[in-house]
């Protein structure tokens, strides 16, 4: 009997306790909550915001990542326990303490990606570029199995261009994405200094984490784009992002004997050649978080004070815009950059000079990025030959017959040229991205 009396007087004491812990893990939750509502920056954001401004990284992957810290931590409700009663490490509490039992690992693995999950598109169109954009968006749609929203930042008199021709697609493929359209908009101090730099709006790109701050994460790419491949698969490359990491872009050269950034420029770059800025996912909660390093204060600053500081130290030195500035925020923050193999963004320096992107040379080139205007000019026949098919096709129209064959006969007629040469890299995950598509979609969409 003191056997059983004893057993049942510890368990109610180390009860008592536990429960103690709960009460003051709590207790500190609800401090810091009121703590930022007197000021702090989550509160000035929406409710939808607020939420996400915890999240590091995608879905339930940012919960888990304890490389944040104990304060993160904090700001988390406690709302389950640990079903054996162990206390937690220190850095673990709320939703996190669920994750680390049986029973969140369960939930874990069932909750972890939505199936649907939407991919968050953004693009910038200024001056006589919609026909360009449209065909940019309509490979997003043509060959992604997944949901996609578009964001359109466009001058006001593109606007009607764009809501009427993304209107008259087919019913059946417009169930497939869904768009918003946006006015171009900068800092109103510097709106001329910044619309002005390199190419009209092409700053506009940098102050997309301020514009759209319930945006949890986005792929940002130029108008002249054509995704060969769904967009959901450059999307996941998310998930490969580290703790730190908050954004990914490809190298501006693989090869450093043809590179600009090594041999011409006169500012900082990231690593040996620097990146290039035509195609960007970024994970914009990081971003408004990250307190970024420099060279120009031995403080720390966050992404909306950094831009002009650097744009008036360097505007006599940079040549490609907001492109360089991105290169100088990562040359002096390497840790936060993932890089992408080139066959994400495949532009024609990777064959004028010979076939210099060793990764579309294994696979096949997954985007392609006609910068230099080659879809509008004859220099590289290769580049606007997909162009135009991409942009001559009907949709409900069989992929096969009406643009795989016909791009490889337009193809065929290339090869006088360097970039001709690699056509076949065009198409090898064309091909693929074209047999994924279902036959009944075509039909459904054709009808």
């Amino acid at each position: 009997m003191r056997c059983y009396l004893h057993a049942y007087l510890m368990c109610t004491v180390f009860t008592f306790f536990s429960l103690l812990y709960v009460y003051s893990q709590l207790a500190s939750t609800l401090e810091d909550r009121d703590e930022r509502s007197g000021g702090g920056r989550i509160s000035d954001r929406s409710s939808h915001d607020a939420g996400h401004a915890l999240r590091k990284r995608p879905g339930l992957l940012g919960l888990r990542d304890k490389e944040w810290g104990q304060n993160r931590c904090k700001s988390l409700s406690v709302s389950y326990w640990n079903p054996y009663w162990r206390p937690p490490a220190d850095d673990v509490c709320g939703v996190n303490f669920l994750l680390e039992s049986p029973l969140g690992e369960k939930l874990s693995s069932a909750t972890k990606e939505p199936k649907n999950d939407r991919s968050q598109l953004a693009v910038v169109a200024c001056g006589a570029r919609l026909e360009e954009t449209l065909t940019m968006l309509k490979s997003a749609v043509l060959f992604s199995r997944k949901p996609v929203h578009f964001h359109i930042f466009a001058e006001d008199d593109l606007h009607d261009g764009f809501r009427n021709a993304l209107e008259m697609w087919p019913v059946a493929v417009r169930t497939t994405f869904t768009f918003t359209i946006y006015p171009i908009t900068f800092p109103e101090e510097n709106a001329i200094e910044w619309k002005k730099l390199f190419k009209p709006c092409a700053s506009q790109r940098l102050f997309l984490p301020q514009i759209l701050k319930q945006v949890d994460s986005l792929l940002y790419v130029d108008t002249d784009i054509i995704f060969l491949r769904p967009v959901e698969d450059i999307w996941g490359l998310l998930s490969r992002f580290n703790a730190s990491q908050l954004a990914a872009m490809a190298p501006e050269h693989e090869e450093p004997r043809i590179g600009w950034y090594n041999r011409f420029a006169r500012h900082p770059y990231y690593g040996k050649t620097g990146v290039n800025s035509g195609v960007m996912l970024m994970n914009m909660t990081r971003i408004r978080e990250k307190s970024f390093k420099s060279d120009m204060t031995a403080v720390t600053l966050q992404w909306g004070e950094i831009l002009m500081p650097l744009l008036q130290k360097y505007k006599l030195n940079i040549t490609w815009g907001d492109q360089d500035l991105l290169n100088i925020i990562f040359h002096h923050n390497p840790e936060s950059l993932y890089v992408f193999p080139c066959q994400w963004n495949y532009r024609p320096d990777h064959c004028i000079y010979g076939s210099n992107c060793q990764q579309a040379e294994e696979e096949g080139v997954f985007v392609l990025h006609g910068n230099r205007g080659v879809y509008h000019n004859d220099k590289q026949p290769a580049f606007r030959a997909v162009y135009e098919a991409i942009k001559q096709y009907s949709f409900g129209e069989d992929m096969e017959s009406s643009l795989l064959q016909p791009l490889e006969a337009a193809l065929q007629a290339t090869t006088h040229s360097y970039c001709g040469l690699s056509s076949h890299l065009f198409t090898k995950r064309l091909r693929e991205s074209v047999r994924l598509v279902q036959p009944e979609d075509m039909a459904r969409i054709a009808s």
